[in-house]
């Protein structure tokens, strides 16, 4: 396993990076196709032995019980200081004041309900899920901030939002003296690449280090065209990539692969790992090959002309973080 700095920050992670979006009770959230606990347990031990310590999840995923896996998990099969622990607050967990968005009132209460899940006394990097345009940027980077200086948290992320919010938050924080964010979990991959007009310039110039999900693009980029599985067959948000512009870049994944002798994952993704502001991609495994070949695309340097290939076969489309 690689590991490298997260952002300009001393944390070192794992090149890979475990989405724990897959593991969570599957009657308790919006994804019927979940693994509960029992399943989950292998791929925890997977990510130990290939050495995938960075783990990401949030307290949304499947009602707060993704959190409760991975911090059964990390006791089970590791050590809490080898685990890089990521989770994050925004999304609404119950009706009232604290239960959702940004607030002071929201973060402080969401964040001890998430350690309280996890199991444990402190957060490597929290992140805010979303945008949270009804609570100044002040108040959200001040209760942050204090998260940090109570210990609680190491360092601040932020997910999928218009780089004019995120420039705004950063700036509050500077402005105020308190902590920035070190770390952008955005969705970008060979088929979604609208982050590159401006947010990856802005976390470039800023020392954000980026931390992809969906890098194969909801499988899209993992197999052929047309091909379908049990999730992309039921799962709605996935549904929404079958985009006919796509074929052409998948044809090309597919092209290289096939020359390269390699599964499409991992052309896809050393795709992605050859960008420089990506630290750390998020793979969602509910299957062992999802982390071997994640592992093994550290391995496969493109040519040039390769990922000429792959990039001018593509179309823009409007920004989707979904």
């Amino acid at each position: 396993m690689e590991h490298t700095r997260l952002g300009r920050t001393g944390l070192k992670v794992s090149r890979i990076g475990l989405g724990c979006m897959s593991y969570g009770n599957p009657t308790t959230g919006m994804h019927q196709w979940t693994l509960d606990e029992d399943a989950a347990a292998p791929f925890f031990r997977q990510a130990v032995e290939l050495g995938v310590t960075f783990w990401d999840t949030a307290n949304v995923y499947q009602g707060g019980t993704s959190e409760e896996f991975v911090g059964r998990a990390i006791t089970r099969f590791s050590r809490r200081e080898d685990v890089v622990l990521a989770t994050k607050v925004s999304g609404k967990m119950h009706d009232g004041p604290g239960g959702s968005g940004l607030s002071r009132k929201a973060i402080l209460e969401q964040v001890d309900a998430s350690l309280r899940r996890l199991d444990t006394d402190y957060i490597d990097v929290y992140y805010i899920h979303r945008f949270d345009p009804e609570t100044a940027a002040e108040e959200t980077m001040a209760a942050l901030d204090d998260l940090v200086r109570a210990g609680k948290v190491r360092y601040l992320g932020a997910s999928s939002m218009w780089a004019w919010q995120f420039a705004k938050m950063q700036h509050a924080a500077v402005r105020g003296g308190w902590t920035t964010f070190s770390a952008m979990q955005d969705q970008y991959n060979v088929l979604k690449r609208e982050e590159e007009r401006d947010m990856i310039p802005m976390c470039l110039d800023q020392g954000v280090g980026l931390t992809p999900y969906s890098p194969l693009a909801k499988g899209r980029a993992a197999r052929p065209w047309g091909a379908q599985t049990a999730r992309s067959s039921s799962d709605t948000v996935a549904k929404t990539f079958d985009r006919d512009a796509d074929k052409p870049v998948v044809d090309a994944v597919h092209k290289i692969a096939q020359a390269r002798d390699v599964p499409m994952a991992q052309v896809a993704l050393a795709w992605l790992l050859s960008k420089p502001v990506v630290a750390c991609p998020i793979v969602g495994a509910t299957k062992p090959s999802h982390l071997l070949d994640a592992v093994a695309a550290l391995d496969l340097n493109l040519t040039d002309a390769e990922i000429t290939t792959l990039e001018e076969r593509y179309t823009a489309q409007d920004n989707y973080w979904w």
